[in-house]
Order: structure tokens, then sequence, then C-alpha cells
């Protein structure tokens, strides 16, 4: 990781929250309070089906196109792999001074603790597989158009997890202080545990800043709901997951819904479920929050989080709050710690809200 790019990752680190730029008061008065909180973290559709069909037989750095990733695969040759075309590069954060290591078992991300390489090469595999057997896999939020227009759109998109036709949809949203995505440990794995489950997943890939990530995770419940029939989704009752700065995405959308910025007026989800996030902004039409965080985290209260939901259940809103001994900022999964099979919870409760 390059120096220069970690010094300004800590700088954007402590400034990247100033708020969403929305003249909503309430969001910039939250901004405001997460900084003194200590938690620095801070969609029409064409289908993206960039394949090459010459990948058989093709030879990459020594490892043939054909043959599963393993922990010693390289990140470049997953990032380059044929079978995901252009969108290859989203799959790791674009910015590449925010992770270290340069094999699948290697990975590092700046904030984030106990990744789990196994779940890499899962996720890696999963992806591989599902684009070479013809099916699409990513999806872009904006046209071409806008793209043009505002070319940090180009690193935005949809991770598609698909569950069972029918199902209720989920969008999952990763950290980086707003400075990055750090989707494969904070997003991707969240994603796949919920297609397991049969619900179909997406995991975001947004533009970093608080009010564009706002913004693009509206796009992004807009375009599911413009698209629901060819996704073979349910739209009635999703949810909105994240952890860091991810989760004050779905709290924001939560608390205000995505015509608050800019798309159209659409049902609030019905359950918002967040990791490890000092976010102290609500609203009394809050939807039911699940909310989990470890003990040790010294970038996101435990205690900040808690206060939170205890105002949201003062109003009649359901909740469910979770802390785990021992565990610092950007568990993911926490497989293998206190707080495995934390997302099982989350997914019951999600259920519980929506019967």
């Amino acid at each position: 990781m390059k120096k220069t790019a970690f010094i300004m990752g800590l700088l954007g680190f402590l400034v990247c929250l100033a708020g969403c730029g929305t003249s909503r008061p309430e969001l910039d008065e939250t901004a405001s309070t997460e900084r003194k909180s200590g938690d620095g973290e801070e969609p029409a559709a064409e289908q993206n089906r960039q394949k090459n069909t010459e990948t058989e037989g093709f030879m990459q750095e020594g490892q043939k196109a054909n043959e599963p990733y393993t922990i010693d695969t390289k990140i470049s040759e997953v990032v380059s792999d044929p079978a995901f075309g252009a969108y290859g590069r989203l799959i790791f954060p674009v910015d590449d001074g925010y992770y270290s290591g340069d094999t699948l078992g290697g990975l590092g991300l700046v904030w984030y603790n106990n990744i789990d390489p196994d779940k890499t090469v899962e996720i890696a595999n999963y992806m591989k597989d599902h684009a070479a057997a013809g099916d699409v896999i990513f999806y872009d939020i904006y046209t071409e158009e806008e793209k043009a227009a505002d070319p940090a759109k180009e690193d935005t998109g949809l991770f598609f997890f698909k569950g069972s036709p029918g199902e209720k949809f989920a969008i999952c949203n990763a950290g980086g202080g707003f400075a990055y995505v750090g989707a494969m440990h904070d997003s991707f794995p969240h994603a796949l545990e919920l297609s397991k489950k049969g619900y179909n997943a997406f995991a975001l890939i947004y533009r970093p800043g608080a009010q564009t990530a706002c913004e693009d995770l509206a796009r992004a419940v807009s375009f599911v709901f413009a698209h629901a029939k060819e996704l073979e989704v349910d739209t009635e009752g999703y949810s909105l997951w994240g952890g860091s700065a991810g989760g004050r995405m779905a709290a924001w959308l939560g608390s205000y819904g995505p015509a608050a910025f800019g798309e159209r007026d659409l049902p609030r989800p019905g359950a918002v479920v967040m990791q490890y996030t000092g976010h102290s902004d609500y609203t009394r039409n809050d939807p039911p929050t699940y909310a989990c965080v470890g003990e040790n985290d010294g970038i996101a209260s435990w205690r900040v989080m808690e206060s939170r939901l205890d105002r949201l259940e003062s109003f009649g809103i359901a909740t469910e709050f979770h802390t785990y001994p021992g565990l610092r900022h950007g568990f993911g999964l926490g497989t293998g710690t206190a707080a495995e099979g934390w997302i099982d919870d989350a997914a019951a409760f999600w259920e519980e809200q929506t019967e």
C-alpha cells in the first residue's frame, strides 16, 4: 500500500463525514454528532453481460481461466479475468491504496479486522462460476449518458447474488470511511450468505462520499423496483444492510427514503441491519432496526449504537441490539469469533418484521 494513499485515507477518514450535503438539517446535525462520537466512517437498466467468449484455454500469469481460484491466486488475476469483463475492477477497491496483499489469501483492508481468506476465495469462485455460466452477476445502475456526464458513476453498480425466484431482496452496503468500498469483506459475504437462505441479495459499489453514497443507494433501490420482474424479486418488505459507513447509508435511507436523495417516492425498507457504526440520527418513523458491534471497537461506540436503538424503541419501533466481547471494528461475518452466526439472527429479525 502506497504511503501517500494511506495518509490521504487517514485524513479522509477524519473529515469524510462533514455531512451528506443535503438540505435536511437532521443529516447535517448527525454528521457533527458522529464526529464527536469517534466514528470516522464515516443504480436505466442495461444488463452488463460483458463476457469474453475466448476464456476456454486462456492462461494468465500461469493460471488457466477454467481453474478455480485459491488463496494463492493473485488479486490482479481476478480483476482482469475475462469472465468478468470490464466490471472485474470493481470487485476490489478501485483505489488500491486502501487494500494490501497480492493474493486472495493475503487481502487486507484499511480499518477492517477478521478478514476470512476462505470466504474471500469462496466469493471470488462464486462470481467466476456464475459469470462463466452466463448468469448476470453485475448491473449498471446509471445509464451511459449519466456516466458520461459524471465519470465517477463509472465506478458504481450492483453485484447480484441470486436467491429463490420471487423472494424478497436485500441491498448490502460495505463501509470504508466513505473513502473506498470494502465489499469483499463487508458486503459480498453478507449478500452470499443471504442468497444461501433464499433471499435475493445485492451488494452496492458506490461513489465514496456521504452524499454520493446515499444517492447511489437510492438509485439502487429504484433500479431494483423498476426491474423487479426481470430480476424475479419481491419488493415488499425489502431490507437494507450495512457496516460502518455502509450502516450510515442504510440508516439514512431507512429514515428518509429514496426520494430524499433524488429518486422516486418509494417505500422505505421493511428493516435496516447495521453493524459497527456510531450513527445517531433517527426519526419517529424509522424502520425496525437490528444492530451489532464489538465491545472493543475503537471507532464505533457500542454505547452510541445502543442509545439510538433505545430511542427508536421508545417510539414503538422494533429493535434488536447485540455486542460481542473482544471484537474490534469491521469484523464482517465474524467467522470464528464471538459474533459468528449474527447474520442468522439478523435475517430472522428481518423475517419477523415482514410476516
